[in-house]
Formats: C-alpha cells, structure tokens, sequence
C-alpha cells in the first residue's frame, strides 16, 4: 500500500476515535490516551504522524473548517431560493451539528489550540463560530445584493447574532435532541425587521 493511502487511513482513523470520545466524553475526556485507546491503536501512532497532541487537534479543526468551507459555498448557492428564513435555519442546524458543537468546546477549553489556530488563520474571534459567521454573513450579503433583504442591512451583525443565537441553543444538548422549530424562531426574530414578509 503506498504510504500516503496508509497515512490519510490512519489520520481518519484517528480523527473519527476523537469525534467519537468528543461526543461521549467532552473536550475534557479529549486525550490522546483516549483518543488512541478509541481507535484501537499504539499511543505512538498518533506521535509519529503529528508534532504532539495540540498539532493533531489543531489538524482535525482545520478539518472541520474545512467542512464548513463547503456548507459556505452551499448556503451563497441557495441565495435567491426559498425563503431567507428556512435557508438560515437549515444551515444553522447543518453547521451546529454535534461534532462543531464539540469542537467549539474543544477550542474553548484549550488555551494552545485556540492560540495555534489563530496564529494559522486570519481573524480574532473563536474558529469555528468565527468562519461560521463568515458564512452566514456571505450569505446574507448575496440575499441583499438580490433586493430580498433590505439595503441597508448589517449582514455582519445580523451573522454574529444569528451564531451566538444558534450556538446558545444547540450547546449542551444530546446529539439527538435539535430542534429545528426553536432555531427558526429565532432566525425569524433575529431578521423580521430586514426581510420582506413575503420572502420570510
């Protein structure tokens, strides 16, 4: 097997066993013990293929935003298709799934993490809940150039309340337990007084 296949297996490998005990034990549970006991393999493996524990977390958040990237992409095609309010609501229900719920708590948890990613990236803010913004804002900005939402709008401000909103509502929950219906309540009251009522 040529060595960059075995390498990209034994990086998903690990990148799914720290999903997994993200989800079962908290950014707190998140070791590398715990994460290399969950993938079934040697605590060295995962030494050898990163610089140490922070550089794989840093790794496996830049795939997650990397994830988000495309669902950006996705959310700006939908510009000018449906309602405003049910594009935002399905995207806030897509981007606040149970894993970036969790690597959101990661992130915030670790000092060093949260330090590299910012040194990698641009923007202040928290990654993940920052491109998250960015995402929306994009989209917003499209719905506006299109005459759906109003002219003057602050689609910016408009995507940090809708983030902070979204990320309020999905923390702390079971992975089972996402309302859709809460989340569009509150896309609704967060842009009533930007969005025609017809295009709501």
């Amino acid at each position: 097997m040529p060595t960059g296949v075995a390498l990209r297996d034994v990086r998903r490998q690990l990148f799914d066993a720290a999903e997994r005990v993200l989800l079962r034990d908290g950014a707190g549970g998140l070791t590398s013990r715990a994460v290399t006991d969950e993938a079934g393999v040697a605590k060295g493996v995962l030494h050898r293929h990163f610089a140490d524990f922070d550089d794989f977390l840093a790794e496996l958040v830049r795939e997650r935003l990397a994830r988000l990237d495309a669902q950006a992409a996705g959310l700006r095609a939908a510009a000018g298709t449906g309602t405003v309010a049910g594009n935002l609501t399905a995207a806030l229900v897509e981007l606040f799934d149970p894993i970036a719920v969790s690597i959101v708590a990661l992130v915030l948890f670790r000092d060093e993490l949260r330090a590299r990613l910012r040194r990698a990236g641009p923007g202040a803010g928290v990654p993940v809940l920052t491109q998250a913004a960015g995402a929306i804002g994009a989209y917003l900005g499209e719905e506006r150039a299109m005459g759906r939402i109003a002219a003057d709008a602050d689609v910016d401000a408009l995507a940090l309340s809708l983030i902070g909103a979204g990320h309020l509502l999905f923390a702390g929950r079971d992975a089972g337990s996402r309302e859709p219906g809460d989340v569009a309540q509150v896309v609704h009251a967060v842009i009533a007084d930007v969005v025609q009522r017809r295009l709501l």
